[in-house]
């Protein structure tokens, strides 16, 4: 983290505000980084990912929390209101993927924090710390990290996880396209179920960050 800050000191932080980016928020912060925390507002998240959106922002007046598509809605006449459900890869590129796109390269940073670990899933399993390839550099210090290593740390430091996490929500999305994960499942298995989608696009596809 401490190499991120000091040899990107551009570099940016996307969260979606789960457990894996509480934690990476706290641990940026001892790292001494003061820089941004960029929330994609679909339209279609939980109330309560927006309460600790706006708990960690409370906690942390150091960084700066940029939310895109601020006040989104399903009737915002952005995308047909059940896109999400007709044709979910093209709701993640519509309100999720192009804004953050279109903002990145307005700020075009030379790198991205990001809080993915190899555990969340069998895709996520080769994830490198330091990710080339792509318009720039994704560094993931989270990498090596287990679901009980992040659990133990949220708790020793007392950090604002999504309420939802405790329902067995293990990783949260917008709410039509996100269950609670079952016994035995990956930590993602609740996003996109039964639809053959494993990730919004913004770290795999054509359009990857």
């Amino acid at each position: 983290m401490t190499w991120a800050i000091r040899t990107h000191p551009d570099v940016l932080m996307p969260s979606a505000f789960n457990l894996n980016g509480v934690v990476l928020i706290h641990l940026a912060v001892r790292a001494g980084y003061r820089g941004q925390v960029v929330f994609v507002d679909t339209g279609y998240h939980f109330p309560e990912t927006l309460q600790t959106r706006d708990q960690l922002a409370a906690r942390y007046p150091e960084l700066e929390f940029v939310t895109l598509n601020a006040g989104a809605s399903p009737q915002d006449g952005r995308t047909p209101p059940e896109l999400y459900a007709a044709n979910p890869d093209a709701c993640c590129a519509a309100r999720k993927v192009a804004p953050l796109q279109d903002y990145l390269k307005h700020k075009n940073p030379s790198a991205l924090l990001n809080a993915r670990s190899r555990d969340q899933a069998a895709t996520r399993a080769d994830i490198p710390f330091v990710e080339e390839g792509g318009a720039r550099i994704k560094i993931n210090p989270l990498t090596e990290w287990t679901r009980a290593d992040l659990e133990a740390y949220a708790a020793e430091h007392g950090l604002p996880v999504n309420p939802l996490y405790a329902d067995g929500f293990l990783s949260v999305g917008c709410w039509p396209c996100t269950r609670a994960v079952r016994p035995g499942e990956d930590a993602r298995a609740g996003r996109w179920a039964g639809q053959g989608k494993t990730e919004c696009g913004l770290w795999a596809g054509d359009d990857k960050l």
